[in-house]
């Protein structure tokens, strides 16, 4: 089933790999490429759960996109134990413009294949997915 508008499919396993994580808590982020030649999204990286938010921010490259699920522990403020998973929508400003064209243009068919986030981030360098931008829009603090 490919995207009408960018003629991206989504390989099966990135489903698969997204509700592991939701459902089962599998893996602690999710780094998804396009593959241009195959002209589908496929799996890049899989997070284990040890693994921190530096771990997930140096896995995205420094000049290509990506997409990304990161699952976010934290307190409420009455010390209650939350989660949230974060979609990302990595596009650095240093990327080629094709690629931003890509991935811009596929990212709402491939949001649809993954059905369970609660936060979306459009990020262009890595302060703008920091932990303290996940912490404000996940409304806590990490565990």
């Amino acid at each position: 089933m490919a995207n009408a508008a960018s003629g991206m499919a989504v390989h099966d396993d990135c489903k698969l790999k997204f509700l592991e994580l939701k459902a089962k808590r599998t893996y602690r982020f999710i780094i998804y490429k396009i593959e241009e030649k195959q002209k589908q999204v496929v799996v890049e990286k899989l997070g284990e759960p040890t693994e921190s938010h530096e771990d997930f921010a140096a896995g995205l490259p420094a000049d290509e996109c990506r997409y990304a699920v990161y699952d976010f522990d934290f307190m409420t403020e009455e010390n209650c134990q939350k989660s949230r998973i974060f979609f990302i929508a990595w596009s650095p400003d240093t990327a080629r413009v094709r690629s931003k064209m890509i991935y811009a243009s596929s990212k709402d068919r491939f949001k649809r294949e993954l059905d369970g986030f609660q936060v979306e981030l459009q990020a262009t360098d890595p302060t703008e997915m920091g932990l303290d931008v996940f912490r404000s829009r996940a409304g806590g603090i990490e565990c």
